[in-house]
């Protein structure tokens, strides 16, 4: 009988062994959680039974798993996340739940927050100012980062205002021009200009275009002239990308006329007086024909003995927001900053927790299933009820101490070398028994 209560402890002592040894194995493991072996001792028991039986060697009861806190390390991802305190997320793979510690996400093609196993992660619904609008494991949604938000805008206005300076020459009277080389305004030739200034437009597809302002003065105060003149003028020719938009607004006029600003022997700007608008043109990578309203700021428009000053430039088009940050508060609360300075609240991380984790079943890769042992999960925000709060930039370590686990180790080592010896003396004196009879 000896033999068995011997090599009962032998198994106990392999299955010791093979726990410890997988501690120690997913010591670099995130969210790993480490296993503990536990024994019972093995009698024979019997309603007449003396109290003189001995026992008949040991079992193994159950291998348990120690939910404990592990470590924090820091990383520099936004979808790196730990939980600090109680509690899973819930990811989803087809219609099946799992639940994790592990919090080292992603995003899949289709934009999707994914686990290291293409899981979705699952969030609660919540409105525009972040607060739940559901709760439950049945409100339970993935979570897709959008790229853009909201819808591009095409520019039809755009509002501006100069300063030009008095003191200007007329590009007609440079050098470079003669009778054999007559004057022609050319954007790509700087001498035909006097100034010029751009901002950028878009089309109804969201498509930018740089609008550049070409400044050509036409003509200065002559007190000579019969009769004298007092009044500045330059032409403005607008193009937008590589098309020039005319300023009587018939896209068949050829060139293109400009616009004309008139100022005062004072500097103050006489004409125009009100809004131009400009034919449309459809330039090259423009999805649709981009047309507009031009107005310059009478109050702040003017001709003075000053450098060429450009001011303010408005205009009433955008692009469509483009993704430029993702946040994780410590409430679980996911959102989205976007190019065009709006943020989107997404959703918030769902953590679940159970009336009872050391009955929840392994799945692999830091994972739990639910059983009939864990009872049902217990859902909630992070931060609120039971449920621990998230550190974003994180992940949490496996929870396994190896010096600890080195000693245990050294302590199942003994077991098997005692048991061992035990089978080995039973052996001894079963063979004398035996060499008895001879």
């Amino acid at each position: 009988m000896s033999f068995y209560t011997s090599l009962s402890g032998l198994k106990g002592a392999q299955s010791d062994l093979a726990v410890i040894s997988n501690n120690i194995a997913n010591v670099g493991s995130i969210g790993f959680k480490k296993s503990r072996a536990e024994f019972g001792d093995l009698i024979s028991a019997s309603p007449l039974q003396s109290g003189t039986v001995a026992g008949q060697g040991t079992r193994l009861k159950e291998i348990s798993q120690q939910f404990t806190q592990g470590g924090f390390q820091t990383s520099d991802r936004a979808l790196d996340l730990a939980i600090s305190g109680q509690g899973f997320f819930v990811t989803k793979t087809g219609s099946q739940l799992s639940y994790t510690r592990n919090g080292a996400f992603s995003l899949d093609g289709d934009r999707y927050m994914v686990d290291s196993n293409g899981a979705k992660v699952q969030v609660l619904p919540v409105d525009s100012s972040g607060i739940l609008s559901a709760s439950g494991i049945s409100s339970a949604t993935n979570l897709q980062i959008p790229q853009t938000s909201g819808s591009p805008v095409a520019t039809t206005a755009v509002q501006l205002s100069t300063t030009l300076p008095s003191n200007a020459d007329l590009p007609v009277n440079r050098v470079n021009y003669s009778s054999t080389n007559p004057y022609k305004f050319d954007r790509f030739d700087s001498n035909s200009y006097n100034y010029s200034t751009a901002t950028t437009v878009y089309d109804s597809s969201g498509n930018p275009q740089q609008a550049t302002l070409y400044y050509v003065r036409k003509s200065v105060p002559d007190a000579t002239a019969t009769p004298p003149v007092t009044t500045s003028t330059w032409d403005v020719h607008m193009f937008i990308g590589d098309q020039e938009s005319s300023s009587d607004g018939n896209t068949s006029t050829t060139p293109a006329a400009p616009l004309v600003l008139t100022f005062d022997n004072t500097g103050a700007l006489v004409s125009p007086t009100s809004t131009t608008q400009f034919s449309s043109v459809l330039p090259a990578g423009a999805g649709a024909p981009i047309s507009i309203k031009l107005t310059y700021d009478a109050a702040n428009t003017r001709q003075a003995s000053s450098t060429f000053t450009p001011g303010t430039i408005t205009q009433n088009g955008k692009a469509a927001g483009q993704l430029t940050n993702i946040s994780v508060d410590g409430n679980g609360l996911v959102a989205a900053t976007f190019s065009d300075g709006s943020t989107k609240k997404l959703g918030a991380i769902m953590i679940a927790n159970f009336p009872n984790t050391n009955g929840l079943r392994q799945l692999g890769d830091s994972r739990w299933g639910q059983s009939g042992l864990s009872g049902d999960p217990i859902i909630s925000q992070a931060g609120s009820g039971s449920a621990g709060t998230i550190q974003s930039g994180a992940l949490e370590e496996a929870n396994v101490d190896i010096t600890e686990e080195l000693v245990s180790l050294i302590s199942a080592q003994r077991n098997f070398s005692a048991n061992a010896k035990s089978i080995e003396t039973a052996n001894n004196m079963t063979n004398t028994i035996i060499q008895l009879r001879s």
